[in-house]
């Protein structure tokens, strides 16, 4: 029988394992999260991270669950037990933090959406997995070093898994990828400001598409 942790990672694992690239969302206006998710599911990214940076934010994962059957939406920039409490309340099925506290961790053993906790150290990494988790976000990835650090907690750390967010582009996914402890990576390149400012939602379609390709690339 699986212990409740170990259940979490299933549960986080088969989220983040439907698409390679996590499209890391800053939306500002309620009415753009619809189309949008739609693009992007339709690009084959169905695994969407909606970050609590905006006021639209929480009313956007409102909408995104209730229009957008084919989108797994979650809530990044969590930060505390309110943020959690919101984004589970408007239906956000999983939420990221871009780095993890006691209190957070803690208000997490009691939500019903599994928490996908943000480290940059090995220190961090350590705190996470004495509480039980193995799952990861590692931000901010480039600055946090990259690909050599994921390599490196590889050995120590062979149980933990992770989500790699914070300057990785198109160019630089692919080599994430390709290392067996990420399951996946989070980015926003095939959501440009330019594109979302005017609606376009058929080319964010298309660079979706080809962000859904990168894994094979």
């Amino acid at each position: 029988m699986s212990t409740p942790m170990e259940l979490h990672s299933q549960r986080i694992d088969q989220v983040l394992a439907r698409a390679p690239i996590v499209p890391v969302l800053s939306i500002n206006r309620v009415e753009d999260a619809v189309p949008l998710a739609r693009a992007l599911v339709a690009g084959g990214l169905p695994v969407l991270e909606v970050t609590l940076r905006t006021e639209a934010a929480i009313g956007a994962i409102r909408a995104i669950r209730e229009e957008v059957p084919g989108a797994s939406v979650g809530a990044g920039t969590v930060l505390n037990a309110r943020h959690l409490s919101a984004v589970e309340a408007a239906g956000a099925t999983f939420a990221i933090s871009p780095g993890a506290t006691d209190a957070l961790y803690a208000a997490a053993s009691d939500s019903r959406i599994p928490l996908l906790p943000g480290i940059a150290t090995a220190s961090e990494l350590m705190h996470g997995l004495e509480l039980g988790y193995e799952r990861f976000k590692f931000f901010p990835a480039e600055s946090s070093g990259g690909i050599a650090s994921l390599k490196s907690f590889a050995g120590p750390f062979a149980q933990a898994k992770f989500c790699p967010t914070g300057g990785i582009d198109a160019a630089k996914a692919p080599a994430y990828l390709a290392l067996p402890n990420v399951i996946t990576v989070g980015g926003s390149w095939m959501v440009p400001a330019d594109a979302m400012a005017s609606g376009d939602w058929s080319r964010i379609e298309k660079l979706a598409r080809e962000a859904s390709a990168l894994r094979n690339s």
